[in-house]
């Protein structure tokens, strides 16, 4: 289990494993990176009993969990300042692949807690006081990395929904923009369009300068519209 988050699939599998007083038996669909590691140093790890085997494996992957989350914090971290950044997309897809992730870890090792306290409620007569003591801290700590990966999964949900509202905010300005300056835009339409027709009695047409005029008086009513409607914009 790697943490990654420009790859868009987890480098995660199952391990099926069966424990009695002098065996374990291990099972996977494919190689697991830290198995083929500890094979060729099992005379080194120095384990007297399958269950202090159990209790190595145990507490590398917790171990391997917890950095995970720490990775993965950091670069929330990172995700967070970039925010106030132009960088929105980037950000909504770094922490979409984030998420998913962290749900698949979630869904593999969530059930493991529950797995260790009922081993512990009735333990084997054969397992060592030491070892069940040891089952029982790393269920402790364990529980706890779990609950900070559940933490870390709703501040990206929260991100996301930031992000997600900043991104409409952002709509409905541009919208609302385009919407006043075509509102401005008519009554320049309109008075064109009636100035334009070829009948008598139109206002000002005797008038030298009676263009001009009407320029200015469209030009002052244009202006003062769309500084109060984009006065009203920034006051939303």
């Amino acid at each position: 289990m790697l943490f990654n988050p420009k790859e868009t699939t987890s480098e995660t599998s199952t391990l099926w494993l069966y424990c009695s007083q002098k065996l374990v038996v291990t099972a996977r669909y494919k190689p697991l990176r830290f198995i083929e590691w500890m094979l060729p140093r099992l005379a080194a790890l120095k384990v007297s009993s399958s269950t202090e085997l159990l209790a190595f494996l145990l507490e590398e992957q917790e171990e391997v969990l917890e950095q995970v989350v720490r990775q993965a914090s950091r670069h929330v971290d990172a995700i967070e300042e970039r925010l106030l950044s132009n960088h929105v997309q980037r950000n909504r897809a770094d922490l979409a692949r984030l998420r998913r992730m962290l749900l698949r870890f979630q869904r593999l090792l969530a059930p493991e807690p529950a797995a260790m306290f009922r081993l512990l409620n009735r333990p084997p007569a054969w397992i060592d006081r030491a070892v069940v003591q040891e089952f029982r801290q790393f269920t402790e700590e364990f529980t706890v990395v779990l609950n900070d990966l559940s933490g870390l999964i709703e501040r990206i949900s929260l991100l996301q929904e930031e992000i997600t509202a900043r991104q409409m905010e952002q709509s409905n300005r541009t919208l609302y923009t385009l919407t006043v300056i075509t509102v401005l835009a008519l009554p320049i339409n309109i008075v064109a369009g009636f100035f334009g027709m070829n009948v008598g009695g139109i206002p000002l047409s005797a008038n030298h300068h009676g263009f001009m005029l009407l320029v200015l008086i469209v030009g002052i009513f244009t202006v003062g519209a769309g500084y109060l409607a984009f006065r009203r914009r920034d006051d939303l």
